[in-house]
């Protein structure tokens, strides 16, 4: 069920300017350690995070999320998902893949990337889930509240 205050405020149609800026520089500051990144999500509206949430309830598939729509920082323009690139340019969410062979996960210096622009890492729960909340509860962002500067 979608929290009520969802109809009466005003929601973003895109990722918050920071965190879009943020974003790039994580694309460029691993593309120079050697680790090709993309981006899987950025923000999605509500509707397209309630067809998420029914896969593999009413719909066919997996479960991809717990989060229905305005559930998710996604829906606000806070988060973003990533995934690596393999040596074949294939998207892989292997945690311990090295492909610029230092010795390294390149997943976890992807990460540590992260958290030095500000993002926040979902850690093992959702590992692909980058987040930033700019000192806002998801309660907060569903009453209205935005970001400093928004």
């Amino acid at each position: 069920m979608l929290p009520p205050d969802l109809d009466e405020i005003e929601l973003t149609d895109e990722l918050n300017p920071i965190v879009a800026e943020k974003k790039d520089e994580l694309i460029q500051l691993a593309k120079d350690k050697g680790i090709p990144v993309i981006i899987t999500a950025g923000f999605r509206s509500l509707a397209e995070q309630n067809e998420l949430y029914e896969k593999g309830r009413s719909d066919p598939g997996n479960i991809v999320t717990n989060a229905r729509g305005g559930e998710s920082l996604h829906n606000f323009g806070l988060a973003i998902d990533f995934a690596l690139l393999d040596k074949q340019g294939e998207a892989i969410w292997d945690m311990s893949y090295d492909g610029n062979d230092n010795g390294k996960s390149d997943w976890m210096e992807v990460v540590t990337i992260a958290k030095g622009l500000g993002f926040d890492w979902a850690g093992f729960k959702d590992y692909p889930h980058l987040q930033m909340t700019f000192g806002l509860s998801l309660r907060e962002l569903q009453q209205g509240k935005q970001p400093k500067g928004q």
